[in-house]
């Protein structure tokens, strides 16, 4: 059975129509990488997906549970976590309070704990600025920290909108290190990005959307070495 299961989706803003009958799935332990261009409906499934948008019609099942309907934070508590794109950290808040937020539908102090134990050893330099105001950090390290909250709530999958947005290469790098890093230690992974190329490199499968519809599926791969694929998204 998939983790994630989404089933003709059909998502409007009023008359227009962004997501056109797609269907999808993500399985346990896998990163599923979603690519496209500007507008072609990525970060609209997401938001539909974790509760933010609601869908016209169609079905979202998580772990055979049917979240189409369900609102975003109740589907936090099942083991869904999402990093928005433009990292959205509580500028206000310090590194260590941003963290904490994250692990809000959580209440076992001692696991919240280890959980931050292991936030810090992931990313070495949040423990570092951990009294310091979250809007003070730069463009990669805030990126970092919303990863970081993300972890908190020790999601079963975490979604990742353009996590590599704005970020200098050295820090892309980085990121994408880390995504690696939290599949290998057994999280699923669905990554929006517009960076198709590093996309697919860490990707196990991948989806292509034009314009809402979803017009090819194939492992990473494949998709690597499709020439209509190279001269559209991969720049060669």
């Amino acid at each position: 059975m998939a983790m994630l299961k989404v089933s003709d989706l059909n998502v409007y803003y009023g008359v227009i129509q962004a997501i056109k009958g797609i269907s999808f799935e993500v399985n346990q332990g896998e990163v599923i990488a979603l690519i496209g261009a500007n507008g072609a409906g990525k970060t609209t499934i997401l938001h539909t997906v974790t509760g933010l948008l609601r869908a016209k019609s169609g079905k979202i099942e998580f772990e055979g549970t049917d979240i189409t309907k369900m609102p975003g934070h109740k589907i936090v508590t099942l083991g869904m976590a999402h990093v928005p794109e433009g990292r959205r950290v509580f500028a206000d808040l310090s590194v260590y309070e941003n963290l904490i937020l994250g692990a809000y539908t959580r209440k076992d102090k001692e696991e919240i704990s280890k959980t931050l134990e292991m936030v810090y050893r992931r990313f070495p330099r949040l423990q570092e600025r951990k009294t310091q105001l979250a809007g003070t950090l730069s463009g990669g390290e805030q990126q970092m920290l919303a990863m970081g909250r993300a972890l908190m709530s020790h999601p079963k999958i975490i979604l990742m909108d353009e996590p590599s947005m704005g970020l200098s290469p050295i820090f892309v790098n980085e990121i994408f290190d880390i995504i690696k890093q939290v599949s290998a230690s057994g999280t699923t992974v669905l990554l929006v990005e517009q960076n198709a190329k590093k996309a697919l490199e860490i990707a196990d499968r991948a989806y292509v959307l034009e314009t809402g519809k979803i017009v090819k599926s194939a492992s990473a791969d494949e998709l690597m070495n499709d020439d209509s694929i190279k001269k559209a998204y991969l720049g060669e």
